[in-house]
């Protein structure tokens, strides 16, 4: 740990300390003195920052300064506000063409689930499965927690009216698109998704020939709006300091409190979804525990530290052929799964979307809930083993039914410690789920799997 580093802690603390002391009456501290312990603190951060040039770093010291400034000066924190609704309307326009082109990639890249038949369905439906039972984890844990309760957030003008009650016939019939530019246009993330996803079926039909140009098209197209999604990020520092500023200017530094409740509310949610999922699906599958751990855990720890699924991967396939699970199954559930199967990321929307609704003051009927938890677990799947991917789809998805935006932003600053647990469980579910495809069909070498443990 560098000499600098240990400085910007070591002022935090002592910054923390005096507001801690104040705060309780224990003695009382100036103004003058806790102000000039904020900003020395920041600045001393910002040194650390600046060599390191680092997304993540720069997002936890905006982080700092927005709550600094939020507190200090709340009249500037208002004005601050276009910052972060600039960076808002940017991460808007990814959305639409980002799902768009991932769902198509993942069904028509992936034709061969025809030719590989039972292989195939099989993957499909335990994908389904153990992702929806994720997504219902997520959800019960929020709303036992109520971790974005009580925060009351300023109305925002751009805050659409909380949709009125309708039909069942209603809420289905809107699932379907009738013009899939209005549906762009108006955000409307369902009909997004299932024409996406009967264009990618549609796709997937054709002939070699005749699929490989629109094939390709698609995956330039998801290519592109990844390293879009990139260049949009780099002002994320400045719109997530904004949103903080300006929610902290009118609610306090209370909000703070909501933000660590979350961070604990998904720990435990994971916790809960490996023991209670992924641990049971293990045994009933017969997987070798002790080999499996050990074979997961470089893939896992890679995708730890990275918060990229995809960095994972090359070395989370070897780790599964080498404890016998054949190839050919390994390079068909494995990236099969990294589209349809992930768990950590869509256990993280249904959570993060729900604290949104409580921090808006929304109470969503059954219904809009039910919707709600129907379209992450469709949008889900467009979600890339990426850094921020699911960032994008959670402000898409929120803002289509109607829910403020300022509590993404808000997410926004822990999100590097969401990203690295979510996107583990994500390798550590597909690693399983090659595992289990394998036992399904009869075609996992246990005797190698016995082998790799000695």
């Amino acid at each position: 740990m560098s000499k600098l580093l240990l400085a910007a802690l070591a002022t935090l603390f002592l910054a923390a300390l005096l507001a801690i002391i104040d705060f309780f009456g224990v003695a009382t501290v100036p103004e003058t003195v806790l102000f000039a312990a904020r900003w020395g603190a920041i600045a001393v951060l910002a040194a650390y920052a600046v060599p390191k040039r680092s997304l993540t770093t720069w997002i936890l010291v905006s982080m700092v300064v927005g709550a600094a400034i939020g507190h200090d000066f709340p009249e500037v924190a208002v004005g601050l506000r276009i910052l972060s609704q600039i960076f808002i309307r940017l991460i808007r326009t990814i959305v639409a063409p980002l799902i768009f082109a991932t769902l198509v990639v993942g069904i028509a890249g992936h034709s061969n689930l025809r030719q590989v038949g039972r292989m195939g369905v099989k993957a499909l439906v335990y994908f389904e499965v153990v992702t929806t039972l994720a997504l219902l984890i997520g959800w019960a844990a929020i709303t036992i927690s109520q971790a974005g309760a009580n925060i009351n957030l300023p109305p925002a003008p751009e805050q659409m009216a909380q949709p009125a009650q309708r039909t069942w016939q209603e809420i289905v019939l809107d699932i379907f698109p009738e013009n899939i530019a209005r549906a762009v246009a108006e955000a409307e993330m369902l009909q997004i998704v299932v024409f996406a996803v009967l264009f990618g079926i549609g796709l997937a039909m054709l002939t070699d020939e005749k699929r490989r140009p629109m094939l390709a098209f698609t995956e330039s197209l998801a290519e592109t709006m990844f390293k879009f999604t990139n260049i949009v990020m780099k002002l994320a520092p400045f719109g997530v300091g904004a949103a903080i500023a300006y929610t902290v200017g009118h609610l306090g530094l209370g909000i703070l409190v909501n933000l660590f409740m979350l961070l604990a509310t998904f720990y435990v949610a994971v916790a809960v979804f490996i023991l209670v999922v992924l641990l049971p699906v293990a045994l009933i599958a017969r997987v070798p525990i002790r080999t499996f751990a050990k074979a997961v855990a470089e893939p896992v720890s890679i995708a730890f530290a990275t918060t990229s699924s995809e960095a994972a991967l090359p070395r989370a396939m070897e780790a599964m052929e080498r404890i016998g699970v054949p190839r050919q199954i390994v390079s068909f559930v494995m990236p099969t799964g990294y589209s349809f199967n992930l768990d950590g990321s869509t256990l993280y929307l249904s959570l993060t979307a729900m604290f949104v609704a409580q921090a808006a003051g929304i109470e969503l009927t059954t219904s809009q809930q039910l919707v709600l938890l129907l379209t992450l677990m469709l949008t889900s799947k467009g979600v890339a083993g990426v850094p921020r991917g699911g960032v994008v789809v959670l402000l898409g998805t929120v803002a289509s039914f109607g829910l403020p935006v300022e509590p993404v932003f808000i997410i926004l600053g822990i999100d590097e410690l969401l990203d690295m647990v979510r996107t583990s469980v994500n390798v550590l579910g597909n690693c399983l789920a090659t595992v289990v495809i394998a036992r399904w069909e009869g075609e996992f070498d246990a005797a190698k799997a016995a082998a790799a443990s000695g």
